[in-house]
């Protein structure tokens, strides 16, 4: 822990501070707050309540306002610190608002009412964390099965795009054939199709194929993608083709070297393409909100658009399942960002 503290607070000048120390802690901090910023209030608004999400201006931590049990109502009244025109200030509950003018109570004496203008009161707060944002959505709206399908379409899907594409990179490296530039062309040239031209004739095959409102529908039209097969036959291209002559000689068959051979020496750029395939899978909404139309079979992204009524949104909901659809990625980046940098870097890709 001491080195790490003093790493962190290493200074050019020494003991004394030079004018450069200061402008990379700022730099550094400035940098920190715009990448945590946003996700630190996204976490905290997750456990807001809906009221205090629609409060202008918004506060950064989840306070909700606090309530008092008065006799003779049934339920508890919201508290509100009241300052009266001598400067005394009172506490007291809220019966109901009229216009500009709120009724209210003193707990203490629950027979008197008391007319107050909304200006001269402020509701009393305390922190606290709206947990039912997290348990009411699991409970009620089945969003376990969600998550369930939305494992399934990720860990299937990025399955066959890491077999798929490895076996087409495999194809287009260590085979020499007329057209291969060609080929990959065409390959690299489908990135320049947008999703919503091939949209509807990619909705006909699935109808054809009985695919509609099934998982099948979601994970099979999307496995093969042109980057990956570009990344993955850059990283292949740099394997000696003296080890592929080798084991030809010793009478390996191509389905021996390109699974005892070449995909094991391709593991980081396979890291870098299960990476890319986990948050395109997890995060992808469109084409499962065209294929899935029965709520048994939606993914997480399509179920939270389950919260979004005709009339109202319900904002806490949707950005506590947020923050859950948010983690499995977050977990797999961090177990295999390792492996990005090392790819990325032999495959040529800027």
């Amino acid at each position: 822990m001491a080195s790490v503290v003093r790493f962190l607070t290493r200074r050019r000048g020494g003991s004394g501070w030079h004018w450069t120390d200061m402008a990379a802690y700022a730099y550094l901090g400035l940098g920190v707050l715009l990448m945590f910023g946003p996700v630190a209030w996204l976490v905290l608004s997750s456990f807001k309540t809906q009221a205090a999400l629609l409060e202008f201006p918004p506060t950064f931590l989840p306070l909700s306002q606090v309530e008092v049990t008065v006799e003779g109502y049934d339920e508890p009244l919201p508290l509100f610190s009241v300052t009266d025109e001598d400067g005394t200030v009172r506490e007291l509950a809220q019966i109901r608002r009229v216009g500009i003018i709120a009724q209210m109570v003193d707990p203490a004496d629950p027979e008197t009412r008391i007319e107050v203008p909304i200006a001269q009161r402020e509701p009393v707060r305390e922190f606290a964390l709206a947990t039912e944002n997290y348990t009411k959505p699991l409970e009620q709206f089945d969003f376990l099965r969600y998550l369930r399908n939305s494992v399934i379409v990720t860990t299937v899907a990025t399955a066959i795009t890491l077999i798929i594409n490895s076996m087409a990179a495999y194809g287009l490296s260590i085979y020499e054939f007329k057209g291969r530039t060609v080929a990959l062309g065409f390959v690299i040239s489908t990135l320049m199709i947008p999703i919503t031209v091939i949209l509807v004739p990619t909705y006909l095959v699935v109808t054809e194929l009985g695919m509609v409102n099934s998982l099948w529908g979601v994970i099979l039209p999307g496995a093969a993608t042109p980057t990956g097969v570009f990344l993955l036959r850059q990283y292949m291209l740099t394997i000696p083709r003296e080890l592929i002559e080798a084991a030809r000689m010793d009478k390996a068959s191509e389905w021996q070297i390109y699974w005892r051979i070449v995909m094991p020496l391709s593991l980081p750029a396979l890291a870098v393409l299960a990476i890319f395939s986990v948050m395109w899978r997890w995060n992808e909404f469109l084409w499962p909100l065209v294929v899935l139309a029965r709520s048994e079979v939606y993914t997480l992204q399509v179920g939270l658009n389950a919260f979004q009524g005709e009339l109202q949104v319900q904002w806490h909901f949707v950005l506590a399942m947020t923050v859950v659809t948010l983690l499995p990625v977050v977990v797999v980046f961090a177990f295999l960002q390792r492996f990005i940098t090392t790819g990325i870097a032999n495959t040529g890709m800027k």
